[in-house]
Formats: structure tokens, C-alpha cells, sequence
């Protein structure tokens, strides 16, 4: 954060904004500001600050909703979720920033590609057994969420999915994953020594902006409708991965 211009100040402030702001209008918002923030955060920053604020911002919008979670199988969840958490810091750890930025990319790419294709080719989403989604998707959503930060609302997805939860339900619950994801993989930042002075002044700095989007995204009505919407975001999406590829 030190060594940003004050071009690249203004650039995250906007992004934040513009994340945080889909998020409390529309619910969505960290796939998209995490790939274009790391354009010019390094990851090993970035991640661990995305992490606080993933946090923060959870408890923010799961307040109203928190009766609704279903928690016998968020309580199922957890286990292979640390598990997930436990070997995508392993390789945190381990890869370099350059790394972690190129495999991000393909990450966002891949998505969002996938989700391009899925409002041109609506179908009901693959349905698989219980016993098998479940902990292969707790322990997807743990790796790919200490690895980026991001992401991992896919398999959260799929897990809820395999569940059959109501819509209410559905919602709450995958607030109150993305919670969890946020302190355990906190927890596990911190355990390796991740959170540096860097991070905490990148935390807050961030932490005003990612309140004001929220607080603005309650207020403001998205006018795309929703197809149109979320081909929007995908597009966006494929176009910041290919600098993250080549980073």
C-alpha cells in the first residue's frame, strides 16, 4: 500500500465502492473487487485484508438475517471447511505473490466464463448426492477462499444446493459460511505470521470505504435487469483476469 500512487489510491477507493456497493444492493460484490484490486495490491496484502473486510462486512448484513441460518448444516460444514482452509494456507505459504496472481486469473476467467455461458443457456443447476457434495465442496470452498480471498461462494453454493434449503434459508446460511470462512481463515493468517503492519493499515484505510458502499448499496436500485446484470459482471470479470495472467 505504501508504494501506491495517488492514481492507484483513487483506483481502490472506487473499487471498493463499487464492490461493496453491488453487495448491499445486490448481495453480490467480493468476486468482483478482489481481481481488480489485485491488479495493483499484491496478493500477499490483499488476501488477508480481504479477509477482515469479507468479515466485517458479514456481520454487517447477516445482523437482520441470523434467525434464518440453518444450522445443523452449517455445523456440518465447518470440519471439511478447516480442512480446505488448512491446505490452501499451506500453499499460500508457499507460492509466491506472482503465482497466486496468475492462478487467481485463471480462476476469474474460468468463472467468469461459467457464468457468461449460464445466462446465455439457463439450466437447474447439477444435483449431486449429500454425502459427497457436501464435504467435497466445504473443503473447495477452504482451499480456493485461503488461497484468493474470493471464489469460494461457488461451492458454497454448491453445498446449500445439495442441501435443498429454502430461499430465506439458503441467503443466511451462506452469510454466515462466508463468516466463518472469514475468522477461520483469520485465525489461520495470523498463525503464520500474515498479517503484517501493511495489512492492518490496508484493513484501514479500506474499512470506511467497504461501510460507505454498504450503506450506499441499501439505497440504491440497480436498474439492469437481472440477466443483463450479471452478463455484465462476467464479461468484467474475463476482462480482469487477463492481467492478472500476466502479472
Amino acid at each position: 500500500m505504501y508504494s501506491l500512487s495517488a492514481y492507484e489510491f483513487f483506483y481502490c477507493g472506487l473499487v471498493l465502492l463499487l464492490a461493496y456497493g453491488l453487495r448491499g444492493s445486490t448481495g453480490f460484490g467480493g468476486a468482483l473487487g478482489m481481481p481488480f484490486l489485485a491488479l495493483v495490491i499484491p496478493l500477499k496484502v490483499l488476501v488477508p485484508v480481504w479477509t477482515l473486510l469479507g468479515a466485517a462486512s458479514s456481520i454487517t448484513i447477516l445482523g437482520r438475517d441470523r434467525r434464518q441460518v440453518a444450522v445443523r448444516d452449517l455445523l456440518a460444514f465447518i470440519p471439511w471447511c478447516i480442512l480446505g482452509i488448512a491446505i490452501g494456507l499451506y500453499f499460500f505459504k508457499t507460492l509466491d505473490a506472482q503465482t497466486l496472481a496468475r492462478g487467481l486469473g485463471i480462476m476469474v476467467l474460468a468463472y467468469g466464463a461459467y457464468s457468461f455461458w449460464k445466462t446465455l443457456r439457463p439450466a437447474p443447476p447439477l444435483r449431486a448426492p449429500p454425502r459427497v457434495a457436501g464435504p467435497l465442496a466445504s473443503t473447495l470452498s477452504g482451499i480456493v477462499g485461503a488461497l484468493f480471498g474470493t471464489m469460494a461462494t461457488v461451492f458454497f453454493a454448491m453445498y446449500l444446493d445439495a442441501r435443498a434449503l429454502a430461499k430465506d434459508a439458503f441467503r443466511a446460511t451462506i452469510s454466515a459460511m462466508l463468516l466463518t470462512l472469514s475468522v477461520v481463515r483469520g485465525i489461520g493468517y495470523y498463525a503464520v505470521g500474515e498479517f503484517t503492519g501493511e495489512v492492518w493499515a490496508t484493513f484501514a484505510a479500506a474499512f470506511p470505504l467497504m461501510l460507505a458502499g454498504i450503506y450506499l448499496g441499501d439505497r440504491i436500485h440497480v436498474g439492469l435487469s437481472d440477466s443483463a446484470f450479471r452478463r455484465l459482471v462476467s464479461i468484467l470479470l474475463m476482462l480482469c483476469g487477463v492481467p492478472l495472467l500476466l502479472k
